[in-house]
């Protein structure tokens, strides 16, 4: 049996070409990746520790608040999973109200369960013509806040997984309004305020806490994150309390060292980064554009860096796409939705990726016109799933993780399967990963829509995620009558 080193070293080796993250796209011609075991240590003399950072990494969290333009930068060496968990936790007491936009990761979710917060959604748009959800409105906020004035924070996720770029500013100053502090997830958007060719990034924005994925869109190692406090609405002290609790005790220095090396690259060599990169993304989203039955999506206010293809003019799944690029053309998308395939670009693509990435699609493009009849079946089938790939909306119920724990014991959990679960709330997650943006929630009444829309990935060959039985999700079994209408 191989090791997952023999594994990953083999693929390492091949020509399979990433699209997706982590931002290096193991390019080695990026300085600072090196053997990991010849600079991994723990806190020793002369390297600083970062719960307690004083020296070393004192500076460099500072020089990263420079760059951003933050006014504090933590280092996150759990991703920005522990970012986004510290974040709400620090900003909020148990049982507070928060105000959550519906598309956000599944950490979000996750924080609220843990301090049995009742979550207030505000939806984003929905683009039916690209099947992609859109903003969040700064007056949804706005209304949102004036009607539930018990909210204690305000969580958004932008850029989205599609690139979206909601108006933060807008949204912050509707949070400032009532006191209230903004967290940003920009995960997606480690990348911004380098290039004017990119949207400016959340801490100029006004947002009290962002996080970044340096690893994502940068040329970071895997789960290097970061941290950016601004203002006082947000407790910097209960924030960092969370961190230490939630980061490892002995945090990798070789992903804080990947983080410091990615800083010092943005500082000293941005425009030899940015500049060629800008340049070839350019080329390759003009000429993706000009192709006739592939569609390169755009969407009101998305950030170009990611590249996403729809199939839908050539009547296929984006799992069917994905497939050809993979197996055809080893050419490793970042994922595939109902409609479309996303590639994730960064400063680490070379000219020879997106060559090949162009060729790739112009090939796919011209050998779907020749499919005659079995083109116009497979549109007719894409345009029946249409309308289906937005969040269902439903009303809300708080389930708490004591509340959980009560189901549990009293033997109140039920097993359904989709179609015959509606009507009931639910009492855990359902969902596609990438990019864990939750279909169904605990705590929500399924829908319909949500069954519908559970059917047509599981026959599209899609695996939901967060279930503990396929075909199948656990309600409340015992109706809705103890469960708190928030």
């Amino acid at each position: 049996m191989k090791t997952i080193y023999e594994r990953l070293e083999e693929y390492g080796n091949s020509d399979y070409y990433g699209f997706h993250m982590p931002g290096h796209k193991r390019n080695m011609d990026i300085p600072g990746h090196v053997a990991a075991s010849r600079i991994d240590i723990t806190e020793i003399d002369g390297f600083d520790d970062l719960h307690h950072a004083e020296g070393a990494l004192k500076e460099a969290q500072e020089r990263a608040a420079s760059l951003y333009g933050s006014e504090c930068s933590r280092f996150l060496v759990n991703g920005s999973t522990v970012g986004i968990l510290s974040s709400i936790l620090g900003s909020t007491n148990k049982g507070d109200k928060i105000l959550v936009a519906r598309n956000c990761h599944k950490s979000v979710y996750h924080a609220i369960y843990m301090n049995e917060l009742r979550p207030v959604y505000v939806w984003p748009g929905f683009d039916e013509e690209t099947q992609l959800s859109a903003q969040i409105s700064p007056e949804d906020v706005r209304e949102a806040l004036g009607r539930e004035p018990q909210i204690r924070a305000v969580v958004v996720v932008s850029p989205t997984y599609d690139g979206v770029v909601s108006d933060v500013a807008g949204i912050a100053a509707a949070a400032h309004e009532k006191g209230v502090p903004l967290i940003v997830d920009e995960a997606h958007g480690a990348h911004f305020g380098f290039h004017p060719y990119f949207p400016e990034n959340s801490n100029r924005k006004g947002a009290d806490i962002v996080i970044h994925s340096v690893h994502k869109t940068l040329p970071a190692l895997t789960q290097s994150a970061l941290l950016h406090m601004n203002g006082s609405r947000a407790s910097r002290e209960r924030v960092e309390m969370y961190l230490h609790m939630l980061q490892s005790s002995s945090p990798s220095y070789v992903l804080m060292a990947g983080i410091d090396v990615c800083m010092d690259m943005l500082e000293r060599r941005r425009e030899e980064l940015f500049g060629p990169y800008v340049e070839r993304l350019k080329r390759a989203r003009e000429e993706l554009s000009s192709l006739e039955r592939l569609r390169l999506l755009d969407i009101e206010g998305a950030e170009p860096s990611k590249i996403i293809l729809s199939a839908a003019g050539a009547g296929m799944t984006g799992k069917e796409l994905y497939e050809i690029f993979l197996h055809k053309y080893h050419l490793q998308m970042e994922m595939y939705s109902g409609i479309s395939v996303t590639a994730m670009t960064s400063v680490g693509d070379t000219e020879e990726g997106f060559v090949r990435l162009k060729r790739a699609a112009a090939e796919i493009d011209t050998e779907l016109g020749g499919r005659g009849a079995e083109a116009k079946d497979r549109l007719k089938k894409a345009r029946m799933a249409r309308g289906m790939f937005h969040l269902p909306r439903a009303p809300i119920r708080y389930i708490s993780s004591h509340m959980e724990r009560v189901c549990r014991g009293a033997g109140a959990r039920r097993n359904m399967p989709w179609r015959e679960s509606i009507g009931r709330v639910s009492l855990e997650y359902a969902y596609l990963y990438p990019p864990g943006i939750p279909l169904i929630v605990p705590g929500e009444e399924i829908t319909e829509e949500a069954a519908k829309l559970l059917d047509w990935y599981k026959e599209a060959g899609y695996r939901i995620e967060g279930l503990r039985r396929q075909g199948q999700i656990e309600v409340w079994a015992d109706g809705k009558d103890i469960l708190y209408h928030g």
